[in-house]
């Protein structure tokens, strides 16, 4: 008695998976060359960068302010700001002891020294209301505005002279009188005043100073900050702030409190690490706990501002100490062993998978090429979009994700000859052995896919850079194996060779087991 088994019907269609792969891969190609992204950017143990030191800044009696816990706080800080620039593989860590310690910024390539300067900030952003200005030559300051919702309002130029300012005290407006806007010194910032006395301070291009009383608002009662681009003008950048219940009380506060003062005493100054960013008059209160800073920002200044609100103020002010430049000799030397052991895996895999498989070892050889290239042109756009490095351990990443592709292959490929062995046409082989192998291929990648994403999360450094290179190898492998793999075998399970049992093909009678049994009863 025998029974026949009827072919598993399907709605595969493989050639329009193939069409639609070959689309991705000619688009993927087209946006490397309109994003200029030619080449895949290296970390700071390949190709070096740029290593800077950060020492804290210590004022007189201020010796127990420089502690353990503070320093570490300023890690944690200046960590969060470097990788929400992308997976740039940056290193920070404190080095020394005590108040010796320092902490140690190192950034690959040419853009070191622009992120040290953004994350080395200590981003104490205050509001304090405006007593005094002196505009020296200035016959325009420029306009600034502060908004929330329908509240929008430039500040008018205004202008005082350097007489005494009645209820200031003298040494203050001594200070005032004797303060040069335009001596560098004066326009770096420090974020070292307190935010309960009266001060003195230059706006950031050194055109106008002013006498600012208390902060009202602080830097920490911020909640949430993005950068915005003013759609009507498309050229004017803002920085857009949420403040949380407290800072939205105090805003209010002090915007209802100024309204109906003379100028320019109705104005508010935008305090960043002591200089003023932007000193808009207030026309009308804002309690809705939302504003807007302008002052004409560029997109990567307001960029850049929102990045270092957005994670708070550094608890320490810092001074720049020794810059170097890393040297990419050693990671060169690595960098050609770690491609020397990619290239012998994958070989051996390739010459196992021909030797083992023979004619389905070319779906293997295939498969690799399309996943090669599409982890290639990612690492070339998440390059430039993301600022994406290659380190060598992310290299070691992808070697491992070498072993989990060709896990999936040897999966369906095993399942196709079992469901030979039962006695299924080649072509019903392909279907019954895909609908029960793609299970199993989800599940395995899914573990690696998940680990990576942990590692990701909760790992620092290096381990990143594994894990990240890990995640999108996976999700790769199983792109090309649902629409490269599976379409390929389903379109040569009917090509006669295959179908057949050719011994070339591995799929032979041999191969798969079911050479018929001979021998006396």
């Amino acid at each position: 008695m025998s029974t026949t088994t009827k072919p598993v019907k399907t709605t595969a269609r493989p050639a329009r998976s193939l069409a639609i792969l070959a689309l991705v891969l000619i688009a993927l190609t087209g946006l490397v060359f309109v994003q200029s992204a030619t080449a895949v950017r290296l970390g700071l143990d390949l190709r070096g960068g740029t290593s800077v030191t950060l020492q804290p800044r210590i004022a007189a009696g201020e010796d127990g302010k420089v502690t353990n816990e503070a320093i570490d706080q300023a890690v944690s800080i200046i960590r969060q700001r470097v990788n929400s620039l992308g997976v740039a593989e940056s290193e920070v860590a404190a080095q020394g002891s005590g108040t010796n310690r320092q902490i140690v910024i190192s950034v690959p390539g040419d853009t070191g020294r622009r992120v040290v300067e953004l994350v080395g900030q200590t981003a104490e952003l205050r509001f304090r209301q405006v007593l005094a200005i002196s505009e020296p030559g200035a016959a325009s300051a420029g306009s600034t505005s502060i908004s929330s919702g329908s509240a929008s309002v430039a500040a008018g130029s205004t202008s005082a002279t350097e007489s005494p300012v009645e209820g200031i005290s003298a040494e203050i407006n001594k200070k005032f009188a004797a303060l040069d806007c335009t001596k560098p010194e004066n326009l770096q910032g420090s974020g070292a005043d307190s935010p309960t006395d009266t001060i003195i301070s230059c706006d950031r291009a050194g055109l106008t100073k002013y006498i600012l009383g208390p902060a009202e608002v602080l830097g920490r009662q911020i909640s949430k900050a993005s950068a915005g681009l003013d759609a009507q003008s498309g050229s004017a950048w803002y920085v857009n702030l949420t403040f949380n219940g407290e800072g939205t009380k105090a805003f209010g506060a002090i915007t209802s409190r100024v309204t109906s003062l003379i100028t320019p005493l109705n104005q508010v100054a935008i305090v960043l690490d002591g200089l003023v960013v932007s000193a808009p008059r207030i026309n009308e209160a804002i309690p809705s706990g939302s504003a807007q800073i302008t002052g004409s920002f560029t997109q990567l200044e307001a960029q850049d501002l929102a990045n270092v609100l957005k994670y708070g103020a550094l608890p320490l002010a810092f001074d720049r100490g020794e810059v170097q430049q890393v040297s990419p000799t050693l990671g060169a030397d690595q960098l050609s062993a770690g491609l020397l052991a990619g290239g012998l895996g994958l070989g051996l895999v390739l010459l196992y998978s021909l030797l083992y498989y023979r004619g389905l070892g070319l779906v293997t050889v295939g498969s690799l090429a399309v996943a090669g290239s599409l982890v290639y042109l990612m690492f070339l756009l998440l390059g430039k979009w993301i600022g994406f490095t290659l380190t060598l351990a992310g290299i070691a990443g992808a070697i491992v994700a070498i072993g989990v592709t060709a896990d999936s292959f040897i999966i369906y490929f095993e399942r196709i000859r079992d469901e030979i062995r039962e006695g299924r046409s080649l072509r019903t082989a392909v279907e019954t052995g895909w609908s029960r192998a793609r299970r199993t291929i989800l599940v395995a990648d899914f573990v690696s896919i998940i680990a990576a994403v942990l590692l990701y999360f909760f790992a620092v450094g290096g381990v990143r850079g594994f894990a990240f290179t890990l995640g999108l190898t996976t999700l790769v492998d199983l792109i090309v194996v649902f629409v490269f793999t599976k379409p390929i075998v389903t379109i040569l399970a009917k090509n006669n060779f295959f179908a057949s049992g050719h011994p070339l093909s591995g799929l032979s009678a041999k191969s798969t087991g079911t050479l018929p049994v001979t021998g006396e009863a």
